[in-house]
């Protein structure tokens, strides 16, 4: 083994341990490897940034832009709303569960989409009586599943694509994958449905706790001509929120406490709401309705482009000592104040009528240019925005829509290339303001692509320097494996790296393994290079592999042993079905 290969493996085994032990984030870890092989001299500065150039790299960033497009405007909320349904089983809602989160994850970011369906999944179980743990880890694996149906699906498929046409001048179509992609979706959709009510356990309060930190009291009005008008409140999804609870209801002259779920909501009902910070921005996404501070004169900020803010009131804020009214609040700062907190405690009576006092914690809506403004002025002791605020602006969601399916022709039509038509679509999403270009920049992961990037260079430096070799020869040392049994050894070893490593990071580490098996047996890379992109996705045995599993490991109240005891069988059946339908569709 020459001093280059011996030298790569220490840094690959030395990256692998420090993922493992999640102390280091993962971007530090590539870069510090990277910085390690050129200072050694394993790798030139020209080839170790090569992963920069690659065209799969902008095209994830992009397609960050798009999913950001289809979110801001709601249209992943408005088709999952047509096509969850109200089944009448458990197993027929997670079998429900997965045709939204699979479709919608074939054509955009699946991270993006899980963001969005984990408020509108338990939402919707609630309605059914299903506790969230019964549908969350389907959630995920939806996800995952549905993004081995194209091109696009994931960041993984797109990497492997990248060194495809670099290594090989080799490019798949956008459904090229799909001959896999689906069947792996159908088989996962099939032991889903038989097996994931026996195998999740049944967690998740129905009726979540709310914050007692710091409680508030938020107030919105019912449109008479908005969707929420002649539902139940049940039907309209208030029964149980994720962030409070609604307390009551005032109807003209009348006070409906003690609510009922069956109750229907009418026009002009203002819904009084206890909860915590969150609370608002949860509200906020439901169409139909509007804080009862809207109704005496909007703001002058697009709907799109207004955040929630937390704020704390300071010694010199003007209008201490004042209410609302005469402090004149919505007209110094361009704010609407949604709800006071003080103590900690919601203060009783209409918001209107109370008086601002040192150490009030403010929830108001605003721009984003507001947190910018008064951060560091001596108004406020505190300005903290809330995550993921923004209302949903429905009205664009067709255009966004529209958008995602142009590109998808054009893709699929050969018209133009993959990262031509989601080069075009991500500026199509910004010209169309389905997302603000602020937004968009800040939509754009870039730990995610430098560690995308970095990984290239780990795995320029394990085939230039043949530590590729030397691992494919242990791996299979008995002279030319059959290609099935190369195909078998590249599936687990990227199943185990993708499962302690990031997915990404796993399969441009073990392209070149496959490279070397494709030069000793003299086969088509072709075969070889699906199977890594399936693999890489197939994380489903710990919460660790994939970053959807880690997104509902808390939601659905889940531990360790639940994803290995339903994802365990589900990671074999995937593989089976992989190594024996491969060969017969991508010829050696």
């Amino acid at each position: 083994m020459t001093y280059e290969a011996l030298i790569t493996i220490v840094v690959l085994v030395s990256v692998i341990a420090a993922l493992i032990s999640n102390r280091i984030s993962a971007d530090l870890v590539l870069m510090a490897a990277l910085a390690a092989l050129v200072v050694s001299g394993v790798l030139s500065p020209e080839r170790a940034l090569y992963g920069f150039a690659n065209p799969g790299i902008i095209t994830i960033a992009c397609l960050y832009i798009v999913a950001s497009g289809l979110m801001e405007t709601g249209a992943v909320n408005w088709v999952a709303s047509l096509l969850l349904g109200a089944p009448k089983s458990t197993s027929a809602a997670q079998l429900r569960v997965l045709l939204p989160a699979s479709l919608l994850s074939a054509v955009t970011n699946n991270t993006a989409v899980v963001t969005m369906f984990i408020p509108v999944i338990q939402e919707w179980g609630e309605r059914l009586n299903i506790r969230p743990s019964k549908l969350l880890i389907p959630l995920s694996y939806a996800a995952i599943l549905g993004g081995t149906c194209t091109l696009i699906g994931t960041s993984t498929n797109l990497i492997v694509d990248g060194l495809l046409q670099q290594e090989y001048d080799l490019r798949l179509g956008l459904f090229e994958i799909s001959l896999i992609g689906i069947p792996i979706t159908l088989a996962g959709a099939l032991y889903l449905y038989f097996f994931a009510d026996r195998l999740l356990p049944s967690r998740g309060s129905v009726s979540n706790q709310v914050s007692e930190l710091r409680e508030y009291c938020v107030e919105f009005v019912v449109d008479p001509t908005g969707p929420l008008q002649g539902k139940s409140i049940a039907a309209a999804g208030l029964r149980n929120l994720n962030s409070g609870y609604l307390m009551e209801i005032h109807r003209g002259t009348d006070l409906l406490a003690a609510i009922d779920p069956s109750w229907t909501l009418q026009g002009g009902d203002s819904l009084v709401f206890i909860g915590a910070p969150e609370l608002a921005s949860e509200l906020r996404k439901f169409r139909g309705m509007q804080p009862v501070e809207h109704q005496s004169g909007g703001l002058s900020i697009e709907n799109n482009q207004r955040c929630i803010v937390e704020i704390v009131l300071g010694p010199e804020f003007p209008g201490i000592g004042k209410t609302i009214k005469e402090s004149r609040f919505r007209t110094r700062y361009n704010a609407v104040v949604l709800s006071l907190s003080r103590g900690g405690k919601r203060q009783p009576g209409k918001l209107g009528t109370l008086e601002f006092k040192v150490g009030d914690t403010l929830l108001v809506e605003t721009s984003f240019d507001f947190v910018e403004q008064y951060r560091f002025r001596k108004d406020f002791l505190l300005v903290s925005p809330l995550n993921n605020s923004t209302p949903p602006d429905y009205t664009k969601a067709p255009r966004a829509i529209l958008i995602l399916l142009l590109m998808i022709g054009l893709s699929a039509s050969g018209f133009l290339t993959v990262f031509e038509s989601v080069l075009l679509a991500s500026g199509g999403m910004i010209a169309a303001r389905c997302v603000t270009a602020t937004k968009a920049r800040r939509q754009i992961d870039l730990r995610v692509l430098i560690v995308i990037a970095a990984s290239f260079a780990l795995g320029a430096a394990m085939k230039d320097s043949g530590a590729a070799d030397a691992i494919a020869s242990v791996l299979l040392p008995s002279g030319s494996p059959a290609p099935m049994l190369a195909l078998g050894a590249v599936y687990l070893l990227t199943v185990l790296f993708t499962e302690v490593m990031t997915n990404n990071a796993a399969a441009v580490l073990m392209f070149p393994v496959a490279q070397s098996y494709c030069e000793k047996l003299d086969v088509s890379i072709v075969p070889f290079a699906i199977i890594i992109m399936v693999a890489a996705s197939a994380s489903f045995i710990t919460p660790l592999g994939y970053q959807t599993n880690l997104m509902v490991y808390g939601p659905g109240q889940y531990k360790f042993t639940d994803y290995i005891k339903i994802g365990l069988p589900l990671s074999i059946l995937v593989a089976i079905v992989t190594i024996t339908l491969v060969p017969m569709i991508w010829q050696y």
